[in-house]
């Protein structure tokens, strides 16, 4: 499902014209993004966390140089579904 997709079913179910739901939707995922750049975590309740993970520095191998590099620490964003939703998953959505 896309970002257009997400905000027409939005917009179906609640009667709001679709650019509004888009607009919405699009600034959501602004202060998604902003807050864990600021190294905040998001989250939401019902629905999962919005976590940034920290990377351990680690070594690996440059195959086509046969060297070895080292691969700094660094953060990456993530996603944590909340247990309700990992369990409408497995079950089909149901």
């Amino acid at each position: 499902m896309t970002k257009a997709e997400i905000a027409s079913e939005i917009a179906k179910r609640t009667g709001v014209d679709k650019a509004s739901v888009l607009a919405v939707v699009e600034n959501f995922m602004d202060v998604v993004k902003e807050s864990l750049a600021a190294g905040e975590n998001v989250y939401v309740r019902g629905f999962g966390s919005f976590i940034v993970k920290e990377r351990a520095q680690k070594p690996a191998r440059n195959i086509s140089q046969k060297t070895t590099i080292i691969i700094p620490a660094h953060k990456i964003p993530a996603f944590k579904p909340c247990n309700t939703f990992k369990e409408m998953v497995a079950q089909g959505n149901k």
